[in-house]
């Protein structure tokens, strides 16, 4: 399993390594926290004899584990001279910026049993500065907020042919049988022409060619096609910015068979094009 990509984030307690861990996550990798490093070359071992599909793993490691500080040198050394790619991702911040967090949160430090907070964060500094030492990215998160931690995360480790991490989830619905509650984003195409009044339509679907051509043939759909595609390419790397990982889209028309169909499988394919990540689904393309 030398092409298995293994990252160990670690660091400073109260530094993000559980958002940057939850930002791996979501760009594919495979996540354990608070793996006992003594455990790192069996799971390793279970991955190579499974034959995994898994490529990229994410695990967090520090001081609650109570062998990491007398174990993880000569097991990560050991590890890469095997042929494991392990790159080490370490969080630091600033004493003042962990102070702060701790208060905010009211959690204990973990080396702070009978001192203070400040007395804990300056152990655990001498004890992570030869693991701080070798790491292969030091990220100091003083200044971040949760939703910048994950960004510069992600655009780390995320390569140049890593999928792009926002899911577009696309459903048509129909309005008589109610809004769909997972929806982020509705929009209503009752006012386009509705091929249910032409005879020789109505029992067809949205799936069906001759509909799709009967909807996209009227200039309004047009347009309102390229304007639903202008704002979704402006809101798309706003959501991105912010983390989101999943973006529910519904589009709606009177019973859901027809122009809600057509909509959401022209958009769908839209962005299937631009290499997003996309699910489509017809709630009630075959109600009655």
């Amino acid at each position: 399993m030398q092409n298995l990509r293994i990252i160990i984030v670690t660091g400073m307690s109260g530094s993000g390594k559980s958002t940057a861990l939850r930002a791996l996550e979501d760009v594919g990798f495979f996540c354990v926290d608070n793996l006992p490093v003594v455990l790192l070359p069996k799971l390793l071992e279970i991955q190579t004899d499974a034959a995994s599909e898994i490529s990229k793993v994410a695990l967090v490691m520090d001081l609650r584990e109570r062998y990491f500080l007398e174990k993880y040198a000569e097991i990560f050394a050991r590890l890469k001279e095997e042929g494991h790619r392990i790159e080490i991702l370490f969080l630091d911040a600033s004493d003042e910026s962990l102070l702060r967090r701790f208060r905010e949160t009211r959690r204990a430090h973990p080396l702070c049993e009978r001192g203070t907070v400040m007395e804990g964060i300056a152990l655990e500094r001498e004890k992570l500065s030869a693991l701080r030492a070798m790491a292969d990215k030091i990220v100091d998160t003083s200044s971040f907020n949760v939703h910048q931690l994950k960004e510069v995360i992600q655009r780390h480790f995320m390569t140049s042919t890593t999928e792009k991490r926002l899911l577009i989830n696309l459903m048509s619905f129909g309005f008589r049988y109610g809004l769909p509650p997972e929806a982020d984003i509705v929009l209503d195409v009752r006012f386009l022409p509705n091929p249910y009044f032409i005879e020789e339509l109505k029992h067809l679907n949205g799936e069906d060619e001759k509909i799709q051509e009967y909807v996209m043939g009227w200039e309004e759909s047009q347009t309102f096609l390229q304007k639903i595609l202008d704002m979704m390419e402006f809101l798309i790397p706003l959501y991105e910015k912010e983390g989101k990982s999943n973006l529910n889209v519904a589009l709606g028309c009177t019973g859901g068979k027809h122009r809600s169909v057509v909509m959401a499988t022209r958009l769908a394919r839209y962005f299937a094009g631009e290499n997003y990540l996309v699910n489509v689904a017809h709630r009630d393309i075959h109600r009655a």
